[in-house]
Order: C-alpha cells, then structure tokens, then sequence
C-alpha cells in the first residue's frame, strides 16, 4: 500500500482492531466528507475573496493560514482520531490561503481562476472514470513512478526554498520560459496521478476494515492532492497568460 501522498503514508490503514461493519471506513462514506470538505474549502474562499482580499489584514492571512494549516494537517496526521474535528479546521485554513492567493491571480489574469477550477475538476473526474473503468492501474510499478517523481518535485522546491534565502530563484519553477512551462506540466501531471494512488488507497482502506473516523483522514488526503493540483494548474496558466 504504497503512495506518495504523505498523509497517507504506507501504514495508514493498519495497525486498527476488527470493528462492527457499521462502525467502518467505506468509499462511499469518504466520498460524503470529501464533497462536505470541498463545500467548506468553497465557502471558506469564496469568504476570503470577497471580504479578506480587500482588508488591511489580507497579507496577514495568506501568511498565517497556510502555516496554521499545516500545523493542523500534521495533527491529523499523527492524530488520524482527530480528523473529524481537525479535517473541517484545515479545509478552513486552507480556503482563506486559496481564495486570497487565486485573488492576487485573478488580477493579474482576468480569468483565470475560474478556468483553474473547472481544469482541477476536469482532472479529477476524468482520472476517477479511467480509475473506475481499470484504463489505469494502480500497480506496484506505477505507485514506484509516481513516488519517485513526486519526491524529485519536492527536493525541487525544497532547494528553490534555500536558494530563496540567497537571493537565487530556480527559473523552471518560476520561469515563463519553454522549460518552466514544460515543467509545470509535467508537475501537474505528476499530481494528478497522485489521485489514482489516493482512490487505490481508499479502497485499501475500506477492505482493511479501518475505522469510521477514517473517512474523514481518507477525504483529507484527497483535499491535499486537490488543492497541489489546483495551485500547479494555476501557476501553469498564469504562466501560459504571461507569454501572450
């Protein structure tokens, strides 16, 4: 049970006592949480794009929120009993962060936001069809490729990171040129099939029996893949916008 997800590390699902069959993780169960996460990152962004932006506060928030937002998602993670109540805390963080940062976007490129949102989804119902359908497999080899190529992502961003500190920027991650946004694709499909692990996964999940409170760290996992993929799709078109 392999994933790069890192909320949803190899031993997620094991180590629980058999429960009652009511008392359960099922797909369909996490599927719920998932579309009321989605509903509360919604209403949290659209809160912050139209109230916050404006504020004198605004910076403070696209600050604190996704540092507290990490700090709860690292207390779901070691406290997956937690997820019930930490899980809603975060999709709140995080749809202040979302919604004040896809503002800044959106003045920049009329426009594009919306055309985000509708490609994130776009992506998320068409590898959930090729999931359901067997076009793609979640095999060991293709877990082992997805891994691999998530975490060279993110030794990329963790040296863009330190060289940010000397004044050094990495022209792929930022850069509008032929290769950062052949980077950027290739980031954004990396992260997409980041979802095939994370439906394998919550199968998994269901079939170890795990518990109810489960459902809810399953739909985080999937919230994380989400909003990545959103903001790499985002940074892609805008840099896509900024060549025309």
């Amino acid at each position: 049970m392999r994933t790069s997800n890192p909320t949803l590390s190899s031993d997620t699902f094991t180590g629980f006592n058999t429960y009652e069959q009511n008392q359960q993780m099922t797909v369909n169960g996490t599927v719920n949480k998932t579309i009321i996460s989605l509903g509360i990152v919604s209403i949290s962004a659209y809160f912050s794009w139209d109230v916050l932006f404006f504020s004198p506060y605004s910076t403070i928030f696209l600050i604190a929120a996704p540092i507290l937002g990490f700090l709860v998602a690292l207390a779901t993670i070691f406290k997956k009993e937690w997820s019930p109540a930490t899980v809603p805390v975060y999709c709140i963080l995080e749809g202040l962060f979302l919604g004040l940062i896809s503002g800044f976007f959106e003045l920049m490129y009329p426009g594009i936001v919306f055309q985000a949102v509708v490609a994130t989804f776009g992506v998320l119902l068409s590898l959930l069809l090729a999931y359901k359908s067997k076009l793609i497999r979640a095999t060991e080899n293709f877990k082992l490729g997805v891994v691999a190529a998530t975490g060279g992502i993110a030794l990329v961003y963790i040296a863009s990171i330190i060289l940010g500190f000397f004044g050094i920027s990495i022209p792929l991650i930022f850069g509008s040129g032929p290769g950062g946004i052949l980077f950027s694709v290739f980031v954004v499909i990396i992260a997409a099939l980041n979802l095939v692990l994370d439906f394998d996964f919550i199968e998994q999940g269901e079939r170890y029996g795990a518990p109810k409170y489960m459902e809810w760290y399953g739909a985080f996992g999937l919230m994380v893949t989400l909003i990545w993929l959103y903001l790499e799709i985002l940074k892609l078109l805008s840099k896509l916008r900024s060549r025309d």
